[in-house]
């Protein structure tokens, strides 16, 4: 845009300082390409230089990332100081390409931007003036100026008395699918949460539309920002309710130029299993209760058997017999070690074979006439090692203390629950053994992984011979790069020097070396690493919807976090799983005992409120002492509510086209019974655990609402919603809202809040 289109000299000498800005982007981004591909090609080097490296490659991959996605409002906002000097406010921090790397954008995260978010008239924190800067596709379109000095007579005619204007106008924006970041308008109390200290455990709790999700993510972001060292080593690992949800956040933190960062559902905790079965509340109630550790732990201890009654060993024509007295001293002599049971079997293997040496010698190495022994140490030890390759010997083993996985265990104690649980707990979790796995299932598998632990020979033997295979695919590299070089040399004349000169690779490398240069080398980030390694501590853990969790699921999550960094955000009136602990002090008094902090998200920015007004009559019908969050604003537009006596989905078939915005999205929100008729009437619209999002109508049952805000929701069948679910679909809505219904309205929906 030239400047002749900006007769305004405000908004001339901002579009000018924007367009130097994105001139300076597009050439970061080519120097930014060319540290990262640098950064990698290091090769080998010390343990320092790679950590330092990883730190590299972590920060320039997040700025390349946020240089990529500059559609955005790469810079948003100015503060201009008392002392004179000013400061632009961006996503990321950008410096001026000279010798002094002067800074010409102030990452939002750093101190001296702090004001920009916290200054007021009555603590104006050295500002004279705030100002917001709108942009859109790289040009500027609005300024709003905040004078904070009562003194200063300076005017721009773009003054915001109020300086909600850009907060309301962000609020009433159409909703894309995707999960924008709130640089341009964190409100005081949220950059408080955002900035607290990472040690520690943080509570955040919150209504619905407080912002609670945008806090946390921006959080990791400015976490990540401030602690780059060791969360570039350890990562970050955000938990979220459901796949809709991660993908309805993904883009935010890429956005803010954050890459380490692992995005997970409980059920994608497990490395190798992804949870894609469904459970009944019964049976996820059950196996999320905290005893179930207990339970686990008895069905291991079962795995540890004796002799019913003996077992029998032929050795070299004796037979030996291991009776349950002999095996129950084993057994006890093994578990004083207090091992795992896969890491201890090579103690229970060890008294086993010496049970057996003595049975043998007794029997074939005493002195008929006096009892003594013949064998001196080395016929002893001679007798171990010949039973040691006795098949037999190792059968009865395996049959008493039987290396075990962790799908086995599970898999096998939800085949046949009974004698462990209850036997109304038994038919709710009782499945087959083949059938897919379940979110519940997966804190089972980490339980069972922990008291199983793993046999230290085997994971010796295996990497040993993953060194193998890693040695013998060097060595045909290496026979490759021979063979070429050969080649060339065959096809140089007799004398020719560039032909005497050739090496091939066996000239300065061997296969085992060059292996190891190879298996030294992981260019994976911190969070693949984290994602594939069951025992990875991450640097801090934020829980969204933490409420939800089951005491299994949070002692999962305790093992990720030994350090018990973690900002865990949510809402207890919104608890609608039955394992849900609900209670943050129930949750974190096992692990942590009182040593948490607790803070309170209370406006509520998402929902008008026409719409916060209906649903909190509808939890007031069971807790009439129930306060919701205030809303900021109000449309003048109310709910609607309209009874269907016949065709429910030609009904919501015609309530999606009159509700359907122009731009912006619309859900339609319903029992997961109905979601196959319905998206057979509603045109693109499809039934599924993960649903685009980014269509304008997308079908959802309430669960899959949690977290998510659409500028329209149809809710439809109300009363068969319990409370909380039925208030997490109504507070999705940032416009309209309406509800469709066969039978009754829920208790607390017929009164004046409500048109028919």
């Amino acid at each position: 845009m030239s400047n002749t289109e900006f007769p305004d000299g405000e908004l001339r000498s901002e579009q000018e300082f924007i367009d130097g800005l994105y001139a300076r982007v597009d050439a970061l981004r080519g120097d930014t390409e060319e540290s990262v591909t640098d950064a990698l090609a290091q090769g080998n080097t010390p343990m320092q230089a790679r950590l330092e490296r990883d730190i590299l490659v972590a920060e320039r991959s997040g700025l390349l990332a946020a240089l990529n996605a500059v559609d955005g409002s790469l810079c948003f906002g100015r503060i201009d100081l008392a002392s004179g000097t000013a400061h632009h406010i961006g996503r990321i921090g950008i410096r001026a390409d000279d010798a002094e790397r002067t800074p010409v954008l102030i990452d939002w995260r750093a101190d001296v931007a702090r004001p920009f978010y916290l200054a007021t008239g009555h603590t104006p924190m050295g500002l004279r003036r705030r100002r917001h800067i709108t942009t859109e596709g790289g040009q500027v379109t609005a300024l709003h100026d905040e004078f904070l000095d009562p003194d200063d007579r300076e005017r721009t005619g773009h003054e915001d008395p109020s300086g909600d204007a850009v907060l309301l106008a962000a609020l009433g924006s159409a909703r894309t699918g995707r999960m924008g970041d709130i640089v341009q308008t964190i409100q005081a109390e949220q950059d408080e949460i955002i900035r607290a200290p990472y040690r520690g455990v943080l509570v955040v709790e919150g209504g619905p539309g407080t912002g609670k999700t945008a806090v946390a993510l921006h959080r990791a972001a400015y976490l990540l920002y401030e602690h780059r060292e060791l969360l570039a080593r350890r990562a970050v690992l955000i938990v979220g309710p459901n796949p809709a949800f991660l993908g309805y956040i993904g883009e935010v933190l890429p956005a803010l130029g954050e890459t380490g960062v692992l995005l997970a559902t409980v059920g994608e905790l497990f490395p190798g299993v992804k949870a894609t079965a469904t459970d009944t509340p019964e049976a996820a109630a059950v196996k999320g209760a905290a005893a179930m550790a207990e339970v686990l732990a008895v069905v291991v201890r079962d795995r540890q058997a004796l002799p019913d009654p003996v077992i029998t060993v032929e050795h070299d024509r004796e037979i030996l017999m291991l009776d349950d007295g002999l095996v129950a001293v084993a057994r006890e002599r093994t578990r004083d070690a207090r091992l795992p049971h896969n890491a201890a079997r090579e103690h229970f293997e060890g008294h086993i074979l010496n049970t057996l040496t003595e049975l043998y010698a007794e029997r074939v190495g005493t002195d008929p006439y006096d009892g003594t022994s013949l064998l001196d140490a080395s016929d002893i030890t001679q007798i171990r090692d010949d039973l040691a390759e006795n098949p037999e010997v190792w059968s009865a083993i395996d049959q008493l203390w039987p290396r075990i996985t962790p799908r086995r265990l599970v898999a096998d104690f939800l085949a046949e629950p009974e004698g462990y649980v209850g036997a109304e707990d038994a038919a709710a979790i009782r499945r087959p053994v083949t059938r897919a796995w379940t979110v519940a299932d997966v804190p089972l598998l980490d339980e069972a992984a922990e008291l199983l632990g793993e046999d230290g020979r085997l994971a010796r033997a295996r990497a040993e011979r993953e060194r193998e295979e890693q040695v013998a695919y060097a060595q045909g590299v290496l026979e490759l790069s021979y063979a070429s070089r050969t080649y060339e040399f065959d096809d140089k004349e007799e004398g020719d020097p560039d032909g005497s000169e050739v090496l091939s690779a066996h000239d300065v490398i061997d296969a085992e070396r060059f292996a190891e240069r190879q298996e030294e080398e992981d260019f994976r980030s911190a969070a693949e690493r984290a994602a594939a390694d069951r025992s990875w501590a991450f640097g801090h853990i934020i829980v969204d919807e933490a409420q939800e969790l089951s005491p299994m699921a949070w002692r999962l999550l305790m093992r990720r976090s030994p350090t018990r960094s973690m900002t865990l955000v949510g809402d207890p009136a919104q608890t609608a799983e039955a394992a849900g602990v609900g209670s943050w002090a129930d949750i974190l008094r096992p692990y942590v005992e009182d040593r948490w902090q607790h803070t309170r998200l209370r406006v509520n920015y998402r929902t008008p409120a026409e719409i916060m007004a209906v649903a909190a009559v509808v939890v007031r019908a069971e807790r009439p002492d129930f306060e919701p969050p205030s809303s900021v604003r109000s449309t003048g537009v109310r709910p609607w509510a309209r009874r269907v006596v016949d065709d429910l989905p030609g009904e919501v078939a015609k309530a999606v086209a009159e509700m359907t915005p122009s731009e912006g999205r619309l859900a339609v929100v319903a029992p997961r019974a109905l979601h196959r008729a319905l998206a057979a009437r509603l045109d693109g619209v499809t039934a599924g655990v993960e649903p685009d999002l980014t269509r304008s109508v997308v079908l959802l049952d309430a669960r899959q609402s949690k977290g998510l805000e659409f500028d329209s929701v149809l809710v439809v069948e109300p009363d068969r919603y319990g409370t909380s679910d039925l208030y997490v679909a109504l507070t999705r809505a940032t416009q309209r809202l309406g509800i469709l219904y066969t039978g009754e309205l829920p208790k607390g929906l017929v009164d004046g809040h409500m048109t028919g």
